[in-house]
Formats: C-alpha cells, structure tokens, sequence
C-alpha cells in the first residue's frame, strides 16, 4: 500500500501530463508541465535525506502517518486547481503529494529489512510491485472518470482511495526491532564518500534516472501525435507499461536473491537504455503495445533492485536508511531536470532526439553501474554480489 501511493502515483504521472497538454493546463508548454513530474518525482527522492535518518531513530510511526496525511491533502488541494493556474498544480501535486510520499518512501523500503535477510531482494520486489499495480490503476481510474465527473471529483476520489489504502498501512505496519539507543544519528554519513562502490553506484543512478522517465511522461502524447495508435489504446499505453513493470519487479529480484543484485540490476539497466533507442523504430499500435511490455519490465528493476542493491554494499545495517536517503537523493536531482530537458528538446525537434537523449543517459548509466560491480568486487567477475 505505501509503494502503491508513493511510486504508483509517480508512475500514473503521464496520463495527468496528457490531460493537462490538452485541457486543465492547455496555455503551459509540454516542458512547464514536464517540471510539474519531475518535482515530484524529486521530492520523492530528496526527501529521503530527511525520511531516511529518522527512520533509523525510530520515527517509523510518525513518518508514516505524517506522509499519508500530506498525500490525501494534497489530492483535496489539487481537486480545487482552476484552469490554467499552474502555480496551484504545482504546489498541491508538484509538492505536497510529493513530500508526503517521500516522507513514505524511505520507510516502505527499510522496514523489510528487519523482516528478511536471505530472501530480502525477493521481498522489495513484491513489495515494489504495488508500485506498478498503482501506475496500472491510477491512470484507468483518471481516464475512465475524468471525462464523466470531470477533474475535481476524479481528483478526490484517487484521494479517497490513496486514504484508505495509506490507513490499511498505518495499521498493520510494526517495526521488528527498536532502534540502537545512544548511537548519534546524522543525516548523512561522510564514511560513504569513500567507499568507491557507493559513489559510483549514486552517480550512475543520477545518470539513468534523468532519462528513465522520459518514456513513462511521452509515450501517451508520443502515440496520439504521431498518429501511431487511436485514443483508447494510447491513453491506456501508459497502464500497459506499469502492467509490464509488475512482472519486472518479481522475477529479476527473485533471481537477485540467488545471483546477487548487482548481477542482475545492470543488464537490466542495459537492456532499458537499449529498448529506448528501439522506439526510434516503432511505427504501429502493435509495436507499441509490446514496447511498453518490455519496458516495464526492465525498467521496474531501477525500483524494485536499487534498495537490496544499496543494502548489499553497506557495512552498517544501523545506517541503511541513511544510506538509502542519501543514494535516492542523487536520484532526485536526475528525476528532477530529466522530463522537463525532454520536453525542451521536444519543443525544438521531434520525439527522435527525445528518445535518444533518453536512451544515451539510461545506457551511460548502466555502464557506471558495471563499473560499480566491479569495484565491489575488486574487479572479479564471478562472483555474487
């Protein structure tokens, strides 16, 4: 439930960037309302610096309960945005959904590792798929009733359902272990800056993740523009892929368990900066569809493998939160100027350069990733790790 309302809101982005291109928002190019996605998808990042060192103090409780009550907030406040007020937009969907998920995010993720050690990978990735289940839901729930009840009550109603869902959370979730008393806490810890594998790894994801949602924000308006499928099937491409993404979040982390997740995390990484250049070759509805397939798939593994990944390469169990903050902090900033540069270079050419801008960045990052699998393992190849 808390991934269903923190990445599962992140990844239904796309079907709310059409809707806003064409109505609420019309008068803003497709890059203003590109940076609307990226704060958020920023802030669910960066407020993990934050989230993630107070969870280590034993703040479970409060995060979670601060963070769902700022995510039903926010769907009210964006409920009542009027026409082409994006500032409004902004501040209730760029921000306060925003900050509460990452307030969310941190915590979903470091819990599990208090429940599972041999099977962990295994565990994020089902955890993580609620991730795709919400970009499956969201964005058919949007669609189906925005054009029947009309923007405002489609909003509230997404907010009624990430309520009940949050609280379902708030009840069950316990922590397993308290957390180690009379141990200073700080929000970042400076012995990661010389650990070569960790750094490495925080820029190659910086890398990948400023072109990796290119294609979660474009292909909807990609399809309708080009003329490539009808407007049932194209505003429904974007469920297609999160539906993908499910399957991408179960079985690469279920083989990470036996093969380590590095091992499998970067030809994963590599295959999703390749299948972005193929769709500088896709020209119909068919090829479309199972693009989206295969995108989801192993697109999903930069969610749903990145935390066991970071857990793998951390010395101090104590300080896995923290690290996991500071890791998804320079994620942030990628996700941050990544869909709106996309939109810059749409506005100047065609969906051709945005694709390759996206797949050099996702692919150049994929080979940090090696290079940080090998510094982990000091350059050997057969090994698990």
């Amino acid at each position: 439930m808390l991934y269903f309302n923190t990445w599962g809101i992140i990844n239904s982005f796309g079907a709310y960037q059409t809707y806003y291109m064409s109505g609420l928002l019309d008068r803003s190019s497709a890059s203003s309302i590109s940076w609307i996605g990226s704060v958020q998808s920023f802030l669910v990042m960066f407020v993990s610096v934050v989230a993630g060192p107070l969870f280590d103090a034993g703040y479970f409780r409060a995060l979670i309960t601060v963070g769902s009550s700022l995510v039903v907030l926010g769907y009210m406040l964006l409920s009542l945005c009027a026409e082409n007020k994006y500032w409004q937009v902004m501040l209730a969907q760029g921000v306060c959904i925003s900050i509460g998920s990452g307030i969310i995010f941190v915590p979903s993720v470091a819990v599990l590792t208090q429940y599972f050690d041999t099977r962990l990978s295994f565990a994020v990735g089902i955890a993580a798929s609620g991730s795709s289940v919400g970009g499956v839901v969201y964005p058919i729930m949007f669609r189906n009733l925005v054009y029947r009840l009309g923007f405002g009550w489609t909003t509230r109603i997404t907010g009624f359902v990430a309520l009940a869902g949050l609280m379902f959370a708030n009840v069950a979730l316990r922590l397993r272990r308290p957390p180690m008393k009379g141990k200073r806490r700080v929000f970042i810890d400076r012995s990661a800056f010389h650990d070569g594998p960790f750094t490495v790894t925080c820029l190659s994801v910086f890398v990948a993740f400023t072109g990796l949602y290119t294609p979660f924000y474009y292909i909807q308006s990609f399809a309708l523009n080009g003329g490539l499928a009808g407007g049932d099937l194209a505003l429904n491409l974007l469920a297609i892929l999160n539906a993908g993404s499910v399957f991408g979040r179960l079985l690469p982390n279920f083989l990470a368990d036996k093969f380590g997740p590095f091992n499998i995390m970067t030809p994963c990484a590599a295959l999703t900066g390749v299948l972005i250049f193929c769709l500088l070759s896709v020209h119909d509805a068919a090829g479309l569809v199972i693009y989206c397939v295969f995108f989801g798939f192993f697109s999903g593994t930069f969610v749903s493998l990145l935390p066991p990944l970071l857990v793998s390469i951390s010395p101090d169990r104590d300080l896995i939160a923290t690290r996991m903050g500071m890791s998804f902090t320079t994620s942030a900033v990628g996700l941050l100027i990544g869909s709106p540069i996309a939109g810059a270079i749409l506005g100047e050419g065609s969906y051709k350069h945005v694709w390759l801008y996206s797949g050099v960045l996702v692919l150049t990052g994929a080979m940090g990733l090696l290079l940080a699998r090998l510094l982990s393992t000091t350059w050997r190849w057969k090994v698990r790790v």
